[in-house]
């Protein structure tokens, strides 16, 4: 006769065995909480490029070239979207060849496997969310980094050129950096141990490292330094820049690619980096011109939510303060004291913002990660590993960024050329590019 307390424990028995399938392979599961924040998180970083980055850049510049602004970021989102689904996202997270500790060729770009989301269907998964969804949410971030670029050489480069240059630069550039950052182990920052949890190498550096190259190398626009250049409309900046800071939530905390802690911590340390950095700046500006501004105050903001970005997943709310500190700091002198000493113009500080702010942060990573400072811990032994490991980082980015963006516009240029005329450029491209008027001359 069997005892009651054996059939209790043969029933406990059984259910456990039929449970383990589902405890053991738990994490390949779809979630739809996960899904559904990352469906959220997509919509908020497309909403960055457009409107929020139209509107922003589009307020900078002056009347006669807003429109040709606007027209820049709303095309990049079509071409970028076909760009990624075509050849992008295989050459960014295709990782057929890679081998953990072992450096090839495929650690530093995906394979073809994945080109025109070849195997890609309704069920299939990436972690706990469907590869759709992931697929797209990658897809804004390769949308807004060759974007931000637009400000560097707003209202005087060819439409075409613009266009040819982004597409070709989307490729060899963004999409193997992408794959280095975060495409795991294997991969060339993976296996150092770099830190980038949102894209301060990936997008940022990327992007301001291109953009300085890109107006050095087209040129100054007619009558800089001396013409006053100012903004029409720094109303339309201030909604735009609203809009960057509401959708850098998704940029940030849905780099989690989870509805758990980490997107927590990284949306608190968010808001916390932007607020200090919009201070930062507002207080330098004010200490050294004698007035604040609302412009300053803006592209505070930006520059702390560009630092924040690599550090969103690994420091903690005090670390956040000085990230955004040191950025709003930072990026007000690139923007003013540097820009002027070396001379180039860069429209819309797209270098002085993006490019310094992602190095700021990139390497503020490597201190304000370690546990004892508040952060969520190194990947190295120590601060100082860690801080050389970031370092190695942004120079290899720099590098790579800096070199094949010039080969790249040296190409485009040899072909169709970069820069409008002189005639167009004093009628302003809204006209001489695209034949329209967003308002009166």
């Amino acid at each position: 006769m069997i005892k009651r307390h054996n059939i209790f424990t043969l029933l406990v028995g059984t259910a456990l065995l039929l449970a383990l399938p589902n405890i053991a392979f738990a994490e390949d599961e779809l979630s739809s909480g996960d899904t559904a924040w990352m469906l959220t998180s997509t919509a908020l970083v497309l909403f960055m490029t457009i409107p929020g980055l139209a509107l922003f850049y589009g307020g900078l510049v002056r009347t006669k070239n807003v429109l040709s602004v606007l027209m820049q970021c709303f095309a990049l989102t079509a071409i970028m979207t076909l760009v990624w689904v075509i050849i992008g996202y295989s050459l960014a997270f295709n990782t057929d060849g890679m081998e953990a500790g072992k450096l090839n060729l495929n650690s530093f770009v995906g394979g073809l496997g994945t080109m025109f989301l070849s195997g890609v269907t309704a069920s299939s998964l990436s972690g706990t969310i469907p590869e759709t969804v992931f697929i797209t949410f990658q897809m804004t971030f390769a949308i807004i980094t060759p974007a931000l670029i637009v400000g560097a050489f707003a209202e005087r480069v060819k439409f075409s050129a613009m266009i040819a240059f982004s597409v070709l630069w989307s490729i060899v550039v963004y999409a193997p950096i992408c794959h280095m950052a975060w495409s795991g182990e294997g991969s060339f920052f993976g296996d150092m141990g770099v830190l980038d949890f949102a894209g301060g190498t990936v997008v940022h550096i990327n992007a301001g490292v291109a953009a300085l190259v890109a107006c050095i190398v087209i040129g100054k626009r007619q009558g800089y330094p001396d013409t006053l250049m100012a903004p029409h409309s720094l109303t339309i900046t201030v909604i735009g820049a609203a809009m960057l800071w509401v959708g850098w939530f998704g940029f940030n905390a849905g780099s989690a690619v989870a509805a758990d802690g980490a997107a927590g911590m990284a949306m608190l340390v968010t808001q916390v980096a932007t607020a200090s950095a919009t201070l930062g700046w507002m207080f330098a500006e004010w200490i050294k011109l004698g007035k604040p501004s609302i412009l300053g105050a803006v592209t505070g903001a930006v520059a702390g939510l560009v630092a924040i970005t690599p550090a969103s997943g690994s420091v903690g709310p005090m670390g956040a303060i000085v990230v955004g500190l040191a950025s709003g700091i930072l990026c007000f002198w690139a923007a003013t004291s540097l820009k002027r000493a070396m001379g180039y113009d860069d429209s819309l500080d797209a270098f002085g913002v993006h490019g310094i702010g992602g190095i700021v942060g990139a390497l503020l990573t490597g201190i304000f990660a370690a546990e004892s400072l508040g952060g969520q811990g190194l990947s190295a032994d120590s601060i100082g590993g860690q801080f050389f490991v970031q370092l190695v980082g942004v120079v290899f980015t720099i590098a790579y960024c800096a070199v094949l963006s010039f080969i790249l516009l040296k190409i485009v240029d040899a072909i169709i050329g970069l820069r409008v005329s002189q005639t167009d450029e004093t009628e302003g491209l809204d006209i001489a590019l695209h034949d329209e008027r967003g308002y009166n001359y």
